[in-house]
């Protein structure tokens, strides 16, 4: 129950605070843009990542102790933030955007100190050289933080996955006694789970990107030191928790490149969009916290016994693929896995019914091109 104060102290001065600032935006025009792809059918504040970010601020501020590697993520985290609000503000170029997230990164690496010292892989596979090491440390920053940022295209999504994400970080942390980690992750939870209840479908205002990239920061920082020094949390682990941004993330990079257009340029494409389709908005989401909350049992599932976490994830993995491959995610010409299930149901099924089939497609080809 100690525990506890962590996630409600935040929670609390979040939800005090997002309606506030909700207002302020609306006087101020801080609106989220109204296009073809977007949901909302009128103009939103899209400053509830204020509120997440003074919730977070004000709770570290009261519990945690100062040291190099909070500085550095902290610094590094409102470097993100106040990028994003400008952003908000006031629309930046792409290559701006991602100014403040190299600069935000180059923080928390050489200010902070918090980099990947050995990145321990599946199989027992190590890699502890310094220049992969830096250079993945780098892209995991800058990765995460963009893939939380594109999977908030849903009300509710990405600061219900962040939740989730965080929860499940703090649990894990808790059982190897990482009571830093636990702390700032349950405290950050706190807070976005305060601007989540405005934010659920439907929301009465949005994040922003300064909400979106400076959560994307932090769950990528918490979970550097996490696998950092940790023989538990290793760089599976959090990837296995992030899987849901991760996927759509490289889903839209591959759909891009296929088609000739620019990574920044947004779609309608992405996983949410796809399941709207099908399931309605709330059900969308629901089914994405369904399917990540699945990832992080896998990884509690993992620490208890490798081969069972690996062999639920294998299952997961397959079942995902298979959603990407027939909702066309990345291309209608997509379709390895489905292929090779066709070509096995060929092979498994009787003679004579493969005979009907040549039959029936020889009548067809008699048919539109007749014997004289």
């Amino acid at each position: 129950m100690d525990w506890l104060q962590y996630l409600v102290v935040p929670f609390i001065i979040s939800v005090l605070a997002t309606p506030v600032l909700n207002i302020i935006g609306c006087k101020l025009n801080i609106y989220a843009e109204m296009n073809e792809r977007t949901i909302h059918k009128k103009p939103m504040a899209r400053v509830g990542g204020v509120a997440i970010y003074i919730a977070f601020i004000i709770s570290m501020a009261m519990y945690m102790k100062v040291d190099t590697s909070l500085n550095g993520i902290l610094i590094g985290g409102t470097i993100m933030f106040i990028g994003g609000l400008i952003d908000d503000m006031d629309n930046l170029k792409p290559i701006y955007k991602l100014s403040f997230q190299v600069v935000a990164a180059i923080v928390l690496m050489w200010y902070g100190n918090v980099y990947l010292d050995v990145i321990r892989l599946p199989f027992c596979i190590t890699i502890n050289m310094g220049i992969v090491t830096t250079v993945v440390t780098f892209f995991w920053v800058v990765g995460i933080t963009n893939a939380v940022n594109l999977i908030d295209g849903l009300d509710g999504l990405a600061s219900g996955l962040g939740v989730i994400i965080l929860v499940v970080i703090a649990s894990l942390s808790a059982i190897e006694s990482r009571d830093e980690i636990t702390m700032m992750s349950l405290i950050l939870a706190g807070a976005t789970l305060g601007f989540l209840i405005f934010n659920t479908h439907p929301a009465s205002v949005f994040m922003g990107d300064c909400g979106a990239l400076f959560l994307g920061f932090m769950i990528s920082a918490i979970s550097l030191m996490g696998f950092k020094s940790s023989t538990l949390i290793t760089l599976g682990l959090p990837i296995l928790l992030l899987a849901v941004p991760i996927v759509d993330t490289i889903s839209a990079i591959l759909r891009r490149m296929l088609s000739g257009k620019k990574f920044s340029e947004a779609d309608k494409n992405h996983l949410h969009h796809k399941l709207m389709q099908r399931f309605g908005h709330r059900n969308t989401v629901l089914i994405l916290y369904a399917v990540t909350a699945m990832f992080g049992v896998t990884a509690y599932i993992y620490i208890i016994n490798k081969a069972a976490g690996l062999s639920c994830l294998f299952v997961i993995a397959v079942i995902v693929e298979i959603f990407i491959e027939t909702s066309g995610m990345i291309s209608p010409n997509y379709h390895p896995i489905l292929s090779v299930l066709n070509r096995l149901k060929l092979m498994l099924q009787p003679k004579d019914e493969n005979k009907d089939i040549d039959k029936t497609r020889e009548f067809k080809v008699n048919e539109i091109n007749p014997k004289e």
